[in-house]
């Protein structure tokens, strides 16, 4: 390494200057910053964080009884704020996450954004989420698409409440300057409670495309339902016992939830996989470039992100920050509901992964 000349008290006093001219002209020299700017490795601002369903779904309960749902505050959704973001409510600078809670008889009405939303349901039913008028019924195991400027309104048909997560890209579209927000009409779209949503008739069967319609960026399926993620993974837990293979390592079978119109992601800005653990089974440390948000959907065990060690269970949520490594260790075996940027990394080139097997 080349030793820097030592610089005498008139230059010292020269470089103030300029360093003084920079500031004044809003400029900031390379020379300083290039620790910061281009790291050898991520250096994310977000940490691992785990939030417990047994804290949060008391806490959504109470704001059930003390918050109404109605035009301006929109949606009874608390987010989940990652302690490295400086207060802002992120999981990670490109996932949102929250709880949202409806209660008995309750509507959240109609409104449509350019950010991208999901739901997961992680226990419950009687709540229809109407996406452009298609009833579409939510369900214990499902995943629901909102994709961007969709309208959309919830309803809750019963007379107890009901709790799912929702993730969205806020921070990202935040980030880059592209929010758009539009209210919709005042009355539910239709009170209508369908089995099967009109996008499940059209779009819903395995490997059949309807020719007469169109095709849109982010998957014209609404639902992807738990019977069908619960028979994909156990069937390739089944032929790994035959020797055939399908599981991304041994006694763990993942499945990613795609757009039946172009077999990529089912949003374009987020990607959602079901993940099984065996019971017994130890994964490989793996690292990505990107940041994701895990809920337990069912089971127990013990994950690893970065230094954090966690003793997780059903409801649990955590966060993974880019390139923190993530390993699970499930004595009895889990399922656990995964969403990442990986799509937008991707688009830009900036995908990586490493993977490291654990002795």
């Amino acid at each position: 390494m080349t030793t820097a000349p030592e610089i005498t008290p008139q230059e010292q006093e020269q470089l103030e200057q300029l360093y003084a001219a920079f500031d004044a002209a809003h400029m900031k020299p390379l020379w300083t910053q290039i620790g910061g700017l281009m790291p050898t490795s991520p250096r994310p601002d977000s940490v691992p964080m785990l939030w417990r369903w047994s804290t949060l779904l008391p806490l959504a309960e109470r704001a059930g009884d003390l918050v109404p749902v109605g035009r301006g505050g929109e949606r009874r959704a608390i987010a989940l704020a990652n302690p490295g973001l400086s207060g802002t409510p992120y999981a990670t600078p490109t996932l949102w996450a929250a709880i949202q809670y409806l209660g008995p008889r309750e509507e959240a009405p109609a409104h449509r954004h350019t950010q991208t939303a999901f739901r997961f349901v992680v226990e419950g039913e009687g709540v229809w989420t109407n996406v452009e008028g298609d009833p579409v019924a939510m369900r214990r195991g499902d995943l629901l698409l909102t994709p961007g400027m969709h309208f959309h309104e919830h309803h809750n048909t019963t007379d107890h409440p009901m709790a799912w997560i929702d993730g969205l890209d806020i921070p990202l579209v935040r980030t880059i300057d592209a929010s758009f927000f539009e209210f919709g009409p005042e009355v539910l779209a239709t009170k209508e409670t369908p089995e099967v949503s009109r996008n499940e008739r059209l779009w819903g069967h395995p490997g059949l495309t309807p020719v007469g319609a169109p095709t849109p960026k982010a998957s014209p399926l609404m639902a992807y339902r738990w019977e069908h993620t619960d028979a994909a993974l156990t069937a390739q837990l089944e032929l790994e016992r035959e020797g055939q293979p399908g599981v991304v390592e041994p006694g763990h079978a993942v499945v990613r939830f795609t757009n039946p119109a172009t077999a990529g992601d089912c949003l374009t800005t987020m990607r959602c996989e079901m993940h099984r653990l065996l019971a017994g089974t130890s994964t490989a440390l793996t690292r990505t470039a990107g940041s994701s948000v895990w809920q337990i959907f069912e089971g127990s065990g013990v994950v690893t992100v970065g230094d954090e060690r966690y003793e997780v269970g059903t409801g649990d949520l955590f966060c993974v920050p880019s390139w923190a490594g993530l390993a699970f260790d499930s004595p009895g075996g889990l399922d656990a509901f995964r969403y990442s940027d990986d799509p937008v990394f991707e688009a830009l080139g900036l995908a990586r992964t490493a993977r490291e097997v654990r002795t």
